[in-house]
């Protein structure tokens, strides 16, 4: 389900636009990103400096923060 941000459901693999029935934002439909863990880990730690204009407010200074997160969406593969 589609809130505040897209679901996360499926992402390791897909176009950083790519969830249906969410509003992204320019800058995130045209980064053309394939979320793979290395893009997941960049995001991650500095959502604007990796796509310019993201609505992503939130970063994970700490990487055993993002290796947890990227390992947990892992486990989301549809």
């Amino acid at each position: 389900m589609n809130k505040v941000g897209p679901s996360l459901a499926g992402i390791v693999g897909s176009k950083s636009d790519s969830v249906s029935g969410f509003d992204f934002s320019a800058g995130m439909k045209e980064a053309n990103v394939t979320w793979d863990d290395a893009n997941l880990d960049m995001f991650l730690a500095n959502p604007v400096g990796f796509v310019h204009g993201t609505k992503m407010f939130v970063n994970l200074p700490g990487e055993p923060d993002r290796q947890n997160v990227i390992a947990y969406l892992n486990t989301l593969k549809k």
